[in-house]
């Protein structure tokens, strides 16, 4: 039925143009004589009139329909159009000529062919070029006027505060058209001046209803199967779809537009919110000094962003790579200009330099974040594991009790759990140094905080997968049953500081993540939120194992056990304090070997899988307890 009122709309719109063609095409032959006479127009030419207008009209309007011209859609057409406009005038002029030459009733002047055929085209070829025009004018028009229809799932705290926010800023040229929620004792209920128009499960047909272009779901607090199913429903709709990230990622209690989103990989994977005591971790941190290492990496940046979100009195930025160091500064700047930052371009690996920085800006808390963490670089490089690594980690913790800092918090990884590659061996002996500053006694409080992948850092599985969707695959995956525990980084950073108010020392923390995840999973999840079908528009091919990676990532090592700590998201390690000279010993022999320069790889693998082997781990600790109740 649609489909034939818009053929009947366009045979009427061809023979509207029809007939303007016509009428200039009478117009243009009258013209044409006109102007060649200077205006007086002799009788014998006149007398010819009845026989030339129609004449003209005709060979005219049948050239242009010979050509295909009257099947042109001249709102959308382009040069080539208006090219074989031009050709359908020579040929209308040649067989005009001809008629000329060959009747008797014709006897016009060469001129006024001429004449005719240029006033013609222009004519016909102005018709044409205005409603191209006015089309655009049009269109543009209606994108200057057109207000986006918005609906938004969830009608709580954060989809109240998005309609206020909406309200705000009427130059967006958004309508909310209403707000969705499965409490039905809000059904009916308005929110500012918009009503709550249904349920969850009623989206698809509230969408039709109220012609909706865009749908936002503002549920930040609740699970990963709620988020989930709320997707799969809107997609079915067809409108565009957009979406609050969770708490721990909006950090600041105010939702604004611009924490408004695409769908993410992380929302498909959301946990519950993390509950965090601000009066806590603001006491430690509020008007103190804190230095960040590694602060331009995934985990650093964003310890940073959260730190100045709890307004110490200064935040010392330390990284080695100075973009990345300039650009976080810029963005703290930006964002947070109470607060004085800081940016110093250092590696931790430099003793000295590290020593002045203390010396220089005696920070209370101390986060150490600098590490490398990429599994087959450091297989085929563990010098830069072990200087960066153990070496670094041990220089900063000297420098942090030195220089009287009151905390310092290591951020750890589940790979130095039964390490069975350099990256989590160096990684597991950087928890040993740590806890063997803790038993000097130096009055700082030393703890590190061990957890699984984070989503979205960089070098991690979802950037690399991003960029392979985008070439058109394939996804690398490898080994299909290859699982991984993960946790959003502001999540991850909520609890590292947390951990750090906790901490009275000597402890490994252990974050809960939840279940583990199969990355060929995940990996399905991406391929479906870039609008793909996994495995028909982008394959998945599995490539093995890489050296030094495991099948399944533990939290806990063989022989450990965990307690829960006062947060429910935070486990500590009941173990015992590293011996400081067996530690010591250990490094020493580490440092001695990666000085040399030409140990070979293999050697100085073996050496720090013997530093945290079972049975070395058991020399060089001691059964001390941690006087951490």
């Amino acid at each position: 039925m649609a489909g034939g009122v818009a053929r009947l709309r366009a045979r009427v719109r061809h023979f509207v143009l029809a007939c303007l063609d016509g009428l200039i095409a009478g117009a243009a032959v009258w013209l044409a004589l006109a102007l060649r006479f200077d205006g007086r127009i002799p009788a014998s030419y006149n007398s010819q009139l009845t026989i030339i207008i129609p004449l003209f009209i005709g060979i005219r309007l049948v050239s242009f329909w010979m050509l295909g011209l009257y099947r042109v859609l001249w709102r959308y057409a382009s040069i080539r159009e208006l090219l074989f406009g031009g050709l359908a005038v020579v040929v209308g002029s040649i067989v005009l000529f001809v008629v000329d030459w060959v009747s008797p009733g014709v006897n016009l002047p060469r001129s006024v062919y001429a004449i005719e055929a240029l006033l013609f085209a222009v004519g016909t070829g102005s018709v044409r070029v205005f409603v191209r025009l006015r089309r655009s004018m049009r269109l543009s028009n209606e994108r200057a006027n057109r207000r986006t229809r918005v609906l938004i799932v969830g009608a709580g705290d954060a989809g109240a505060m998005l309609v206020q926010e909406f309200e705000k800023l009427p130059h967006l040229n958004v309508d909310i058209v209403g707000l969705v929620d499965d409490d039905v004792t809000k059904i009916n209920r308005h929110l500012g001046r918009v009503r709550v128009l249904g349920r969850r499960y009623e989206v698809a047909e509230i969408v039709r209803r109220y012609r909706v272009d865009q749908i936002i779901i503002a549920m930040p607090s609740v699970s990963q199967n709620v988020i989930q199913e709320t997707i799969n429903l809107c997609k079915e709709t067809g409108a565009q779809l957009k979406i609050l990230p969770s708490l721990p990622e909006l950090m600041v209690g105010h939702v604004r537009i611009q924490d408004v989103r695409d769908v993410q990989i992380e929302d498909l994977l959301r946990r519950e919110p993390v509950k965090t005591d601000l009066s806590l971790i603001s006491g430690y941190l509020r008007g103190r000094r804190v230095l960040v290492t590694g602060a331009g990496g995934s985990i650093g940046s964003e310890l940073c962003r959260q730190v100045c979100a709890l307004s110490p009195e200064q935040l010392i930025l330390v990284g080695h790579g100075e973009n990345s160091i300039f650009e976080i500064q810029q963005e703290l700047a930006r964002r947070f200009s109470d607060v004085l930052v800081v940016p110093v371009i250092s590696d931790v690996r430099d003793r000295a330099k590290v020593d002045w920085l203390f010396r220089t800006y005696r920070p209370h808390v101390v986060f150490h974040a600098a590490a490398h963490k990429h599994v087959p670089l450091m297989e085929a490089y563990p010098d830069e594991a072990i200087t960066n690594n153990v070496l670094g980690t041990r220089n900063v913790a000297e420098a942090a009790a030195a220089h009287g800092a009151e905390r310092f918090v290591m951020v750890s990884t589940d790979k130095a759990v039964n390490p069975a590659n350099v990256m989590g061996a160096t990684k597991r002996l950087a928890e040993l140094v740590v806890q063997g500053m803790q038993a000097r006694g130096t009055g700082t409080r030393f703890v590190s905080v061990r957890f699984g992948n984070v989503l979205g850092s960089r070098g991690s599985v979802i950037p690399i997968f991003k960029k392979q969707i985008a070439a058109g695959g394939p996804v690398t995956v490898t080994h299909p049953e290859m699982r991984r525990y993960f946790m959003t980084i502001p999540e991850a950073v909520q609890l590292i500081i947390q951990a750090g108010a906790i901490g009275k020392g000597g402890e490994v923390f252990v974050l809960d993540m939840g279940e583990p995840v199969r990355i060929a999973d995940l990996a399905r999840d991406l391929i479906r939120l870039s609008g793909y079908e996994p495995d028909k528009d982008i394959k998945i091919v599995y490539t093995g194992p890489r050296p030094g990676e495991k099948l399944f990532e533990e939290l806990v090592n063989d022989g450990e056990t965990v307690r829960r700590t006062s947060h429910e998201k935070i486990m500590v390690l009941n173990g015992s304090l590293a011996d400081p000279e067996a530690i010591e010993s250990v490094i020493g022999q580490l440092e001695q070997a990666v000085a040399r320069r030409d140990a070979p790889a293999g050697e100085l693998a073996s050496l720090v899988y013997r530093a945290v082997g079972v049975e070395a781990v058991r020399e060089v600790v001691s059964q001390a307890a941690v006087a951490s109740e």
